[in-house]
């Protein structure tokens, strides 16, 4: 698959868990555990001295992928989107009719979310967790390989059909990897 030039048994195939550092940890638990599903596995301690043990929250069949790690620290400064910052967490759902689910849950706990929004690649729903953290909830597919054969995949920027009228712009703003 693809012309990659780092052998396969050293490719990336899976993240680590999500760490995520609140000023208050119950309110995001409680979406962690009694909306989305998750359930508390363990703790360890934090670096940080004087904060609490780190909570750590699994689904499914557990796993590191399948883990949050929930940091409460009330010694930092609020957090400011800019360069380096991470945008948002992504949370996969297996397909349409299973965000469309999410829509409704998400909407009667009360959370301010996107409703649906079709990515082309994907579909997803936003919402806000009570600390400010931007969650999405993102289908499986149709996924990245619709526009380009297999063997080709990564040759050439894909876009989405609504940007490709801005392509030459795009594209002049990249930087080479």
């Amino acid at each position: 698959m693809g012309k990659s030039e780092v052998p396969a048994e050293f490719g990336i195939v899976g993240l680590g868990p999500v760490r995520l550092t609140v000023v208050r940890a119950a309110p995001t638990e409680r979406v962690l555990t009694e909306l989305m599903g998750y359930r508390k596995k363990g703790q360890y301690a934090s670096e940080a001295a004087g904060q609490p043990d780190i909570v750590v929250f699994e689904t499914g069949e557990g796993g590191s992928g399948s883990e949050v790690h929930l940091e409460e620290r009330d010694d930092l400064q609020q957090e400011r989107q800019g360069i380096g910052a991470v945008h948002h967490v992504a949370f996969r759902v297996e397909d349409e009719a299973e965000l469309r689910a999410w829509i409704g849950k998400i909407s009667s706990a009360g959370l301010v979310n996107s409703g649906y929004v079709d990515r082309f690649y994907f579909k997803s729903l936003y919402f806000r967790e009570p600390n400010g953290i931007l969650f999405e909830l993102a289908t499986d597919g149709p996924g990245f390989d619709t526009d380009e054969p297999l063997d080709r995949l990564g040759e050439r920027l894909a876009l989405p059909p609504f940007l490709e009228p801005k392509r030459e712009r795009i594209e002049a703003g990249l930087k080479p990897i």
